[in-house]
């Protein structure tokens, strides 16, 4: 048997050993969920499939930063990009772009726009309460965007105790190193989180996070290093960042306000692997070495308002916010024998992103139990621009743009009796750019038993061409990419069936299981291709994105024990042109597994938590210049073991773990073109290996 395997199974047997040994009554609250709901809604009645991700289970993870919490989900690879530091959600095998991330029901801003190809690493898990996870077209409710799932980051907003107070200090190595202060040796976390109960009615709160990732130097030398071998530098840069929230809460009757205001500031810097050898003109031959360095500076504001209440029988939500975000680079000579920089050039703006969104929904016109509608309207002013420095040749050729996109949606819910419930919705989208856009859903969810329920799930969705997609122009004599101002947006849409069960046996288990089946079928999808022959390539709307899944997951619950199995295959066709050469297009499947074991000893109230995920072969087919190759990505096992005793009255918690038990860096990786300005290597860096944790936990 695979020495791996034998480790999963030897480690679950243990936790399952000692829940035979020691076990107290445990009760299970049912999950509330609020993506895609007219209001609240426990997840045992949501017409949608949610996965919730709660606050325990972040915890037990040890997690800091909504990127390593998706880690352990199926379906989600979260694919990093170690020279700007930023890592997205794939969902289904589509990237960021086709991704909505919320927070709060909110899409965040980034880089290039709203809710889309947004870094996960900068969200924090400081002050969240949960994150709810759907998988498929979500059109008709979050628009833009949201082809292959919504990822909804809920926030707290309240607290029972008149003051509470968390504070908390984590380190961590990164694989062999770890260091209080040197450059690639460690990565150190703090935050803290206060809230406020003013009186009945206003709750305030404040947090702060700090995350210093030193770096990985992996298979570079480090900054130090001065052989011209290009070896200087590091596997995955330092990043350092912080982030501020504050919230202020009114609540009285049927009326609910909150405003929050979240500051982000994020430093990554860029060592290159080039070094120049400079004499120094001194009249006795003498040399340096040099190289020129990057620093790239992200300062993010978000401000948000909600409102919440009733005008007569009618509910009212509303969201206004007002978001920016610059990303800015300062380029500067840095001496390498002597530890100095010698010249610095002054910060320029190379993504600057300015974006005034609001939202808002009406429901229970009717006020009936039996059938109710919802009204709701969406608008997105983005008004920025882009320089595309990160590309080098670029210069300061600026993309300045001004986008307008208003949106108004519907939907019915009609309980057709008591075990039916039918929700169909329509979505017409407006832009200043683009064509109107026409999306539209069905929704079914029928209650087989008390404890069964199966939901079919249609929805349609587009998504609207990237900065990149419509403006690159990287010209030279090598290279000759260009985008495409005449792109129209993608178009596509999702069919699912998913059947969820739980019951419990004479034995005080509690058992829930599901099985699930997604179709998506992508039109007129955004590539670059060729369109001549050797170096000439364009952005057209010519290709097509089919994905199946299947999926089932099981919870076994008894007392303080939960262990949990999960199992996906999933099967991707694309449909490639490029020139005169079309690519197959049957389906090429991926597996994933996973499983989870958690515990708690009833007399020191340790608990035990093991996270396991593995991730399959994938294959695709990728263009050779004359025709099609089939390329490979690796498959690759994921383990985390994280323990946490409470000390001194459970004001204190310490939790100790090793995470990517088994040392994973990068795998192989032929699955990617070689087009464009980007050189291939045959190899994707997914982590960075092998890591201790401490954490040390004060709360009151």
């Amino acid at each position: 048997m695979d020495k791996k395997m034998m480790s999963v199974l030897g480690l679950l047997s243990i936790n399952m050993v000692l829940a035979q040994k020691d076990s107290i009554n445990q009760k299970i609250i049912e999950e509330v969920v609020i993506t895609g709901q007219y209001n609240p809604q426990s997840i045992n009645k949501s017409i949608y499939k949610v996965e919730v991700i709660n606050e325990q289970q972040i915890k037990n993870m040890a997690a800091t930063n909504v990127a390593e919490v998706l880690n352990q989900s199926l379906n989600i690879l979260i694919t990093p990009d170690t020279k700007s530091g930023n890592s997205t959600a794939n969902i289904l095998g589509l990237d960021g772009n086709y991704v909505k991330i919320l927070i709060d029901n909110i899409p965040v801003v980034g880089d290039t726009g709203l809710g889309s190809n947004i870094d996960l690493t900068k969200l924090s898990l400081n002050n969240i309460e949960r994150i709810e996870v759907v998988q498929g077209s979500m059109g008709v409710e979050y628009g833009n965007g949201a082809l292959a799932g919504v990822i909804n980051i809920i926030t707290k907003k309240s607290a029972s105790q008149k003051v509470s107070l968390r504070a908390s200090v984590q380190e961590e190595s990164v694989r062999d190193g770890y260091s209080w202060r040197k450059r690639g040796k460690g990565r150190h976390i703090q935050n803290l989180n206060i809230g406020y109960n003013l009186n009945n009615n206003l709750y305030l709160s404040l947090s702060f996070n700090h995350n210093d990732f030193m770096g990985y130097e992996g298979s570079k030398m480090g900054y130090k290093y001065f052989e011209r071998d290009n070896n200087r530098g590091y596997d995955w840069n330092p990043k350092n960042q912080y982030d501020i929230n504050a919230l202020l809460k009114y609540s009285k009757g049927n009326t609910s306000l909150f405003y929050k205001i979240s500051y982000l500031n994020e430093k990554f810097n860029f060592y290159n692997p080039v070094v120049e050898r400079d004499p120094l003109n001194d009249g006795e031959g003498g040399v340096t070495y040099t190289s020129k360095d990057r620093e790239y500076n992200t300062e993010r504001w978000i401000n948000q308002f909600n409102i919440q209440t009733k005008l007569g029988n009618i509910h009212y939500l509303g969201d206004f916010s007002y978001q920016n975000q610059d990303r800015q680079y300062r380029d500067y000579i840095y001496d390498i024998p002597q530890r100095s920089i010698r010249t610095k050039d002054k910060s320029l703006s190379y993504y600057d992103t300015k974006v005034f969104y609001s939202r808002g929904m009406f429901s229970n016109f009717l006020n009936s139990n039996r059938f109710d509608f919802q009204l709701g309207y969406e608008l997105d002013h983005t008004n920025g621009y882009a320089a595309l420095i990160a590309l080098e040749g670029l210069g300061n050729n600026i993309i300045k743009r001004k986008i307008f996109t208003y949106a108004n949606f519907i939907s019915a819910e009609w309980n057709v009796n008591d075990k039916l419930t039918l929700r169909p919705g329509a979505r017409l989208s407006l832009s200043d750019r683009f064509e109107n856009q026409f999306n539209y859903s069905l929704s079914a969810r029928y209650k087989t038993s008390e404890n069964s329920n199966i939901r079919g799930v249609f929805g349609s969705a587009n998504r609207y061409p990237t900065y990149e997609e419509l403006f690159m122009y990287f010209v030279n004599t090598n290279h000759d990419v260009q985008g495409n101002p005449d792109l129209d947006p993608e178009k596509g849409f999702s069919v699912g069936m998913f059947w969820d069960q739980n019951f419990s046996t004479t034995g005080n288990w509690k058992i829930a299981y599901s099985l699930n089946a997604l179709y998506m079928d992508v039109k007129d999808r955004i590539e670059l291709v060729t369109i001549k022959l050797p170096s000439t390539f364009k952005y057209l709307n010519i290709n097509a994105y089919k994905s199946l899944l299947f999926s089932a997951n099981v919870d076994f619950r008894k007392d303080q024990f939960v262990f949990r199995l999960k199992a996906s295959v999933n099967g991707i066709s694309r449909e490639m042109i490029d020139l005169a050469q079309t690519s197959p297009t049957d389906f090429k499947y991926n597996l994933q597994a996973g499983a989870s074991a958690t515990y708690s000893l009833k007399k020191f109230q340790t608990q035990f938590a093991l996270y396991y995920k593995y991730s399959g072969e994938e294959q695709r087919y990728v263009s050779n210049g004359t025709g099609y190759d089939l390329g490979k990505m690796g498959d690759f096992h994921m383990m985390d073991f994280i323990v946490t005793q409470p000390l001194w009255k459970n004001q204190f918690d310490l939790s100790v773990g090793v995470k990517n038990i088994f040392d994973v860096t990068s795998v192989s990786n032929t699955a990617v073109n070689s087009v464009g300005h980007e050189i291939s290597t045959g190899v994707s860096n997914l982590f960075y290996g092998r890591s201790y944790i401490a954490r040390l936990t004060y709360q009151f």
